[in-house]
């Protein structure tokens, strides 16, 4: 018998008395707390959600579709990167203007291979102005989710006002909980007992946001 079993074992066993509830989850748990708080119309709440990413430290740039190409393409340039892990779903226009070598996101690869990639571009699902935090679900245009904890370096890609909701529980109605969601709020960080901060302990030490509006 596995330890597998085992737990399972004694997870039936404990529960073998307890009477069966036949209430589905979303009516036994209640839900009636405030879906946002205040009253920020969208500029607003676009700007709070720039004002919150760059508390945690990301870079945040603002363009529209037209110079969203151009603008990706000076991000990479001025991190000096040579490969740009790419999504198998991302846009290819926008990395129409640069000229840095694609790497394709393949399941063989390392941890290893993927370290030594300077950049990855995603798009992302979601953005949430209240805690400055960006979700991927790992669609077409967020690729795996390693691909955004490995590579150094990271450009999201949010689509403004679609993507951008004012509250976590806002986002949850958007998400779906059966996909591989990653929220990330600002670069990787972590500090130690004396609050000494280090970045890129377990993800980019850089995350570089981009609002685009008029997709």
């Amino acid at each position: 018998m596995s330890s597998r079993e085992r737990i399972l074992g004694r997870v039936r066993r404990a529960l073998a008395d307890v009477p069966a509830d036949d209430v589905p989850y979303e009516d036994a748990v209640f839900r009636d707390y405030l879906r946002r708080h205040g009253d920020l119309d969208v500029p607003g709440t676009v700007e709070l959600l720039a004002e919150n990413l760059a508390d945690y430290r990301a870079l945040v740039h603002r363009t529209d579709a037209v110079g969203l190409p151009a603008l990706i393409a000076r991000l990479l340039d001025g991190r000096g990167s040579e490969t740009v892990l790419v999504p198998p779903g991302l846009d290819a226009g926008w990395l129409a203007e640069s000229k840095v070598r694609r790497v394709a996101d393949r399941p063989e690869d390392s941890p290893y291979e993927l370290d030594r990639v300077d950049s990855v571009v995603t798009g992302c699902a979601v953005a949430v102005a209240e805690t400055g935090t960006i979700v991927l679900d790992g669609s077409g245009d967020q690729g795996r989710r390693r691909i955004t904890l490995v590579p150094d370096h990271h450009v999201c890609v949010v689509r403004v006002p679609d993507q951008v909701v004012a509250s976590v529980p806002e986002a949850l109605g958007r998400l779906d909980p059966r996909r591989p969601l990653t929220w990330i709020s600002g670069p990787s960080a972590t500090s130690d007992i004396e609050l000494d901060r280090v970045e890129g302990v377990h993800g980019p030490r850089t995350l570089e946001v981009v609002l685009v509006s008029g997709e």
